[in-house]
C-alpha cells in the first residue's frame, strides 16, 4: 500500500499544475467574503481560504475535481471542474436559511480552530456581537471582545482594553487599515465602530502577523461593509439614548457599491427641555459617521475608498466644555498581476484631536487643542506559489505629526511645539504547510523610527534626571533613527483529527507611548514620540497552546498559557504633572516589565444554545528604578482572575435570550498607607504604588430579542435589555476624607456608576 501511494504522488507531481483564482462573495449583496474557503477534491485534495479582500488562489495538478466553497452562515457550493489550465471564477456564496437550520457563531472553517497555525487569534462574526447584551441596548464590538480570555475592560468610564498584561496604548486598533487612536465614545461607554457598517472584526493577541507593527501587545483589525452592489437597503435602529441608520447600494450593479451609516446620541436634547439652566447649557452627546465606496475598474483591478468621522462632546453648563474625536480616511487599489500575484496599495489617514474650553464667573476663558495626526503609505503582495505555500511582503511608511497643546485665551501656558518623526517597515512572511499534520506561520519585520528635527526641543539628562543641556534640530532633519528586527514565528501540529498542539514566539516594537495617571484614562490622554530620550519599548512574548474540537466539532476548547517580557516600560516619578507645561522627559522614569498567565476558552458553536465560557489567570508586573525602591510591583492592569460567561439561545423563530456573566479581580492602584498635618490640612502619605486593590468587579446582563412579523421586503425586531440585573455598586473610584462628625478619623467613599440599566431597542430593515 505505501509504494501505491507513493506511486501515486509522484505521478501527481510530474503532472502540470494550474491555478484557480478570483473571489467569493455573498451572492445576495455582492459583499466580498473574509475567510471563506475552497477546497478541491480528487485523487488528493487541496484547499486555501479566500484574504481580507475576498480573493484566492489554488494551485493543483491537471485533472478533475470537485470543487467546494463555502463559509460560515452560507450553504456549500459544489461544482465538477476539469483544470486543464488557469482558470479565473467568481464565486457567489448563498446564505443559510436561519430560519431551518442551526445557528453558527464562528466566523471560522468547523476546523480552523485546530488546523490553523495560529495563536491567540480571535475572530467573531457580527451576528454573534449583534445578540450580546450591553449597556443602553447598543451593539458593540469592543465590549463584546473584552468578554474573552486574555482581554480585559479598563473598567466603566474608562476608554480602552487591556490584553496579556499591556496598557491600553499598546493595542494597534484599525478600521479599514488607518489606525483609531481613541476607539470609543462617552468616556468608554460606546465604542467608536457602528456595527451596522462592519463587516469583520480579528483580534491578535498572541503571535501578530510579520504585516501588522508598531504596538506591543494586540491588533485589532475591523473591516468596514463593502455596500450591497445590487440593490438598495435600509437598515437601522432606534433606542432609548441613541439611533442608527445606514444605506448601502449600488453604483453600477456588479461593478461598483456604496455605504454611509450614522449614529447619534440625543441625551444632550432631553437637556434642553430641563427646569435646570445648567442642564440646558450641558452638553453631553456623540456622533459618527462611516463612508464607504468600491468600484471594479477591470476585471483585475478595483478601488475602495473609505472614510469615519466621530465626535464627542461634554459640557457643563458655561463652566467647561471637552472634545474630541476620530478622523481616518483610506483610499485602496487592489490589482491581480496574474493568478498567484496578488496587490494592495493604501494611502490612509489618521486623525485624533481633543479641543478644552474653560470659562467661569470672572470672564476668564482658556482653550486647549491637542492632536496626533497620520500619512501612511502601504504597499503589499501577496504570493500564492503552490498549494503548501502562501508569501506575504510588503513596505510600509508613516509620518507623524503631534501637537502635545495649544493654548489660547487666558492661560499663561506656553504653547508646546509639534514634534515630528517618520516611521518605515518592511516585513515579508510565509505559510507553510510542512506536512499533513504540521502548518507553520514564520516571519520577518525590520522598523525603522525617525525622530526629526522642529520647532521642539531635545534635552540631555543627568543621572539625577535633571536637564544639562537644550538642543534644537531644523525641521526635517533626522535626529536619530532606531532600527528593530521583529521574527515572528507560530506552529501548528495535529495529534489527531481534532486535537492539536500550537507554539508561538513574537518579539514587537512601540515608539508611540501615551502617558495618563494611575487612577483612569481619558480622552486628554497625551501621546508622545519616542526620541533622544524616551526609546521604543519592546516586547517578547512566548506562548503555547493546546485546541481540541469536541463532539463533531460542535465544541470548541483551548488553553494557551503565555509570558512576555517587556523592555524600556514607560512610567512616571512620584509626584509628576504630566499635563504641565514643563518638559516630559525629566518627569518620567524607564524600566521593564512582565506579564505571564493562562487563558481557558470552551465554545459552543451549534444549536439553539450557544456561547463561550472564559477564564484567564494573569499576572502583570514592572521593575523601574525609583518606584517602590527597585522592586517589582502591580502594573494598574494587573488582575488575577477574570471569569466571562455568555449565553445565547434561540427559543424559537420569534424569540431568542442572551446572557453574560463577568467577574474580574479588581485593578491594582495607589492608596494612602498614612497621614499627616500641615498647616491645620489633613496630607495623605503614600508609599507603595499600585500596592492595594479596588473591589472585585462583576455584572450579570441580560436581553431578549423578539423578531415582529417580517414581510417580503422588510423585517423588524424588538430588544430589551437590563445592563446589570442584580444592581451591583462596582467601584469607579474611591476616595478618601475626613470625617465630617471626628476630624481624626478618614474614610474611605465608593463612586459607583451604573447599577441598574434597563434599554428597548427598535431595529429595522428594508
Amino acid at each position: 500500500m505505501p509504494v501505491v501511494f507513493l506511486f501515486i504522488i509522484s505521478k501527481i507531481h510530474a503532472q502540470p499544475k494550474h491555478t484557480i483564482s478570483g473571489y467569493i462573495r455573498d451572492a445576495q449583496t455582492g459583499e466580498q467574503l473574509i475567510g471563506a474557503t475552497v477546497r478541491a477534491e480528487g485523487a488528493l485534495s487541496f484547499s486555501t481560504a479566500s484574504n481580507e479582500y475576498g480573493f484566492f488562489s489554488l494551485t493543483a495538478p491537471a485533472g478533475t475535481y470537485k470543487l467546494l466553497a463555502g463559509s460560515v452562515g452560507y450553504r456549500i457550493k459544489s461544482s465538477n471542474l476539469n483544470l486543464n489550465k488557469n482558470i479565473p471564477l467568481s464565486i457567489k456564496l448563498t446564505a443559510e436559511d436561519t430560519h431551518l437550520s442551526e445557528v453558527l457563531i464562528s466566523a471560522t472553517g468547523k476546523d480552523e480552530h485546530v488546523k490553523s497555525a495560529k495563536m491567540g487569534v480571535e475572530r467573531l462574526s457580527m451576528k454573534e456581537i449583534e445578540k450580546v447584551p450591553v449597556i443602553f441596548g447598543e451593539r458593540d464590538l469592543i465590549k463584546v471582545i473584552q468578554l474573552l480570555p486574555g482581554v480585559k475592560s479598563a473598567g466603566e468610564g474608562s476608554s480602552g482594553f487591556f490584553v496579556r498584561g499591556g496598557g491600553a496604548d499598546q493595542n494597534l486598533v484599525l478600521l479599514d487599515e488607518a489606525v483609531v487612536y481613541n476607539p470609543s465614545h462617552l468616556l468608554g461607554f460606546f465604542s467608536t465602530f457602528n456595527s451596522d457598517a462592519i463587516k469583520d472584526v480579528t483580534l491578535y493577541k498572541g503571535n501578530i502577523p510579520a504585516q501588522y507593527g508598531g504596538r506591543l501587545s494586540s491588533v485589532m483589525d475591523v473591516k468596514m461593509n463593502d455596500g450591497n452592489n445590487q440593490k438598495i437597503s435600509v437598515n437601522g435602529g432606534i433606542g432609548i439614548i441613541a439611533s442608527r441608520i445606514t444605506v448601502e447600494g449600488p453604483i453600477v450593479k456588479n461593478k461598483g457599491s456604496f455605504l454611509l451609516s450614522a449614529r447619534r446620541t440625543y441625551a444632550d436634547l432631553l437637556l434642553k427641555v430641563s427646569s435646570d439652566s445648567v442642564a440646558k447649557q450641558s452638553a453631553l452627546y456623540f456622533y459618527d459617521v462611516n463612508l464607504k465606496a468600491n468600484y471594479q475598474l477591470t476585471a483585475y483591478d478595483r478601488i475602495y475608498l473609505s472614510g469615519y468621522l466621530g465626535q464627542d462632546k461634554l459640557g457643563l453648563g458655561g463652566l467647561f466644555g471637552l472634545e474630541w474625536g476620530n478622523k481616518t480616511g483610506t483610499l485602496r487599489w487592489n490589482h491581480q498581476f496574474s493568478p498567484k500575484l496578488f496587490a494592495n496599495t493604501s494611502v490612509i489617514y489618521s486623525d485624533y484631536r481633543y479641543h478644552i474650553d474653560l470659562y467661569n464667573t470672572d470672564s476668564f476663558e482658556a482653550h486647549i487643542n491637542s492632536q496626533i495626526k497620520d500619512w501612511n503609505i502601504k504597499e503589499e503582495f501577496s504570493l500564492y506559489p503552490d498549494t503548501r505555500n502562501t508569501w506575504r511582503m510588503g513596505l510600509n511608511s508613516v509620518y507623524h505629526t503631534i501637537r502635545p497643546g495649544e493654548y489660547s485665551g487666558d492661560l499663561t501656558l506656553v504653547n508646546q511645539p509639534y514634534t515630528f518623526s517618520w516611521e518605515n517597515s518592511a516585513y515579508i512572511s510565509n505559510e507553510w504547510k510542512a506536512s499533513g499534520r504540521l502548518k507553520i506561520e514564520y516571519g520577518l519585520r525590520l522598523s525603522a523610527f525617525s525622530v526629526l528635527g522642529g520647532d521642539n526641543n531635545f534635552y540631555a539628562l543627568n543621572a539625577e534626571g535633571a536637564i544639562t543641556d537644550t538642543l534644537n534640530y531644523a525641521k526635517g532633519k533626522i535626529v536619530r533613527t532606531y532600527f528593530n528586527l521583529e521574527p515572528r514565528f507560530s506552529a501548528a501540529y495535529q495529534l489527531g483529527a481534532a486535537a492539536s498542539l500550537k507554539a508561538a514566539y513574537s518579539r514587537s516594537t512601540q515608539s508611540l507611548h501615551q502617558l495618563s495617571s494611575s487612577a483612569t484614562s481619558s480622552p486628554t490622554d497625551k501621546w508622545v514620540a519616542t526620541n533622544n530620550i524616551i526609546t521604543p519599548e519592546i516586547a517578547d512574548q512566548v506562548s503555547f497552546g493546546y485546541f481540541k474540537n469536541l463532539k463533531d466539532n460542535k465544541y470548541e476548547f483551548s488553553a494557551e498559557t503565555y509570558y512576555k517580557r517587556m523592555q524600556h516600560q514607560v512610567d512616571y516619578k512620584d509626584g509628576a504633572n504630566i499635563r504641565s507645561n514643563d518638559p516630559i522627559e525629566p518627569q518620567l522614569l524607564f524600566g521593564r516589565g512582565r506579564a505571564y498567565g493562562l487563558e481557558l476558552l470552551l465554545r459552543k458553536k451549534t444549536g439553539r444554545l450557544t456561547g463561550w465560557i472564559g477564564y484567564t489567570l494573569s499576572r502583570t508586573e514592572r521593575q523601574i528604578d525609583g518606584i517602590n525602591e527597585g522592586d517589582w510591583y502591580n502594573a494598574r492592569q494587573d488582575r488575577t482572575h477574570d471569569i466571562s460567561l455568555v449565553g445565547i439561545c434561540e427559543l424559537d423563530h420569534k424569540w431568542s435570550l442572551s446572557s453574560t456573566f463577568v467577574y474580574a479581580t479588581g485593578n491594582a492602584v495607589s492608596f494612602p498607607s498614612g497621614k499627616y498635618y500641615m498647616d491645620d490640612q489633613v496630607v495623605f502619605l503614600y508609599t507603595r504604588r499600585n500596592a492595594y486593590r479596588m473591589p472585585a468587579y462583576h455584572r450579570l446582563d441580560l436581553s431578549a430579542t423578539c423578531k415582529l412579523k417580517e414581510r417580503k421586503n422588510f423585517s423588524s425586531e424588538l430588544t430589551f435589555g437590563v445592563y446589570n440585573a442584580y444592581g451591583r455598586a462596582n467601584a469607579y473610584a474611591i476616595t478618601f476624607r475626613q470625617n465630617a462628625e471626628n476630624q481624626s478619623k478618614t474614610e474611605a467613599v465608593q463612586t459607583s456608576l451604573f447599577k441598574f440599566v434597563p434599554s428597548v431597542t427598535y431595529n429595522f430593515k428594508f
